[in-house]
């Protein structure tokens, strides 16, 4: 077995690179949506919405820089083409979404499929000993719920 420089299994941080850039497309989707239903929700809920997309907006930019970045740190290069992201993601594309509701249901089922990605990538991390992708995964993965809880509480509906 042969290890980088901070003393992981090559061949694995290679496959869990792959696994983030698969991750690193879909949140670049999913940000992509968020911007979009920021600037176009449309009704009675708008300042109270607008509001809130920024702040997941915000909060998916730090999100892809960081996985962008561990990427790199595991030795591998993040992909960095719309090309490449549309491609890889499964994550449902949002397109002139501006009714409320339909605005959350899209925020809904896109953390939806990150959530699914990001277990499997801690379920691979796990194997490889690597704790600063499972650090990663772990908290984003309790944020997301969070997020999902109160988006579905919004709609009224149960988790």
């Amino acid at each position: 077995m042969k290890l980088n420089s901070i003393g992981l299994d090559t061949k694995k941080t290679k496959l869990i690179a792959g696994d983030l850039n698969h991750l690193l497309a879909n949140f670049q989707i999913y940000y992509q949506n968020l911007r979009g239903i920021h600037w176009n929700i449309k009704g009675k809920r708008f300042f109270d919405l607008h509001v809130k997309f920024e702040e997941l907006y915000t909060d998916a930019n730090i999100k892809v820089d960081e996985i962008a970045e561990r990427i790199l740190t595991l030795g591998e290069t993040p992909l960095h083409t719309f090309e490449d992201y549309a491609k890889a993601a499964i994550v449902p594309v949002g397109k002139d979404v501006s009714q409320d509701e339909k605005a959350v249901q899209l925020i809904v089922a896109s953390l939806s499929e990150l959530l699914k990605i990001e277990r499997q990538i801690l379920e691979t991390s796990n194997d490889a000993n690597d704790e600063g992708t499972n650090s990663m995964m772990s908290g984003f993965i309790t944020e997301q719920e969070k997020t999902v809880w109160m988006m579905k509480a919004w709609l009224g509906e149960s988790i």
